[in-house]
């Protein structure tokens, strides 16, 4: 949990000082102090919209016990059993099978699944897909997983410039779009080498190991991972900037083959994950 806090707090405070910096090299006192603006600015929409950034990008919408029963008893269940609050439960009217956790704190924390993850899975993998992410809120993932999306995101906003920089006539909006994905070109590595920066794969293995744990049953997990990767092939998610720069807080690839997402990815190979939890489940059967 602290570990991830410093990492947190460590790509905040390097980020803006390459921000200072850059505004040093092109614009001396007065690029500094653009700097710093853009500094504040970026950390004010950290800390007041990046816990509800995925969420809204997602179209999630709060649910209560009465409207999702079996879902708030499974959360609460497994939540009970690692000790620790029960999120706030959220739904994403998608039809691309996921789930995510955001927040700055346990207590304070959303769980959000989407309604193609609901109608895909059985119970017994549903609560493998639950306890994973739970194990991300309890290691404090979520929190360095938010900072990483909520900086991507305000790099990729850069492409937003389009507007102002018109390729041709205004009302050209090919060139319009053009710029745009030349500007993205030009962005969209240095947000995902932000991500790559806070979110390394060995977390994920990480969890998975930790949820089959809580559940003690690693297959339903397996069995869920590779239902979400193939049903996630023909309801990705549509790669647009809210999205691809909180991806990875999603328990999949959300993104399947497209281009953009494919520069996003930072989850392990699944038939990877797959083969550990098997592995996992052999060893505790032989036991």
């Amino acid at each position: 949990m602290r570990h991830n806090a410093f990492r947190a707090v460590a790509l905040v405070v390097g980020l803006s000082i390459l921000l200072i910096i850059l505004g040093w090299v092109c614009g001396g006192t007065t690029g500094v102090k653009l700097g710093l603006v853009a500094v504040t600015a970026v950390n004010g929409l950290i800390y007041l919209f990046g816990d509800t950034m995925t969420l809204r990008a997602t179209h999630a919408r709060p649910v209560s016990e009465i409207e999702q029963p079996e879902l708030s008893r499974i959360v609460r269940e497994l939540a009970t059993d690692a000790r620790q609050p029960m999120p706030r439960l959220y739904l994403s009217p998608t039809r691309a099978p996921n789930a995510f956790t955001t927040g700055w704190s346990r207590r304070g924390a959303a769980l959000c699944c989407t309604t193609g993850l609901l109608s895909l899975l059985d119970e017994r993998e549903l609560r493998g897909v639950i306890a994973h992410e739970l194990t991300h809120l309890r290691r404090g993932d979520t929190v360095v997983g938010t900072v990483a999306a909520m900086l991507a995101l305000s790099i990729t906003s850069l492409t937003a410039l389009s507007l102002l920089l018109p390729l041709a006539d205004s009302e050209d909006e090919d060139g319009q779009g053009l710029l745009e994905g030349l500007l993205f070109l030009a962005v969209g590595p240095v947000a995902a080498a932000v991500v790559r920066a806070a979110v390394g794969r060995v977390r994920e293995f990480e969890a998975d190991e930790a949820a089959a744990r809580l559940t003690g049953d690693p297959t339903g997990l397996a069995n869920a991972l590779h239902r979400i990767e193939v049903t996630a092939r023909t309801h990705p998610l549509p790669a647009h900037r809210g999205l691809l720069t909180s991806g990875h807080l999603m328990i999949a690839n959300p993104f399947a083959d497209q281009r953009a997402g494919r520069l996003f990815a930072v989850h392990p190979p699944t038939p990877e994950r797959i083969h550990r939890l098997q592995a996992l489940a052999r060893r505790w059967n032989h036991d």
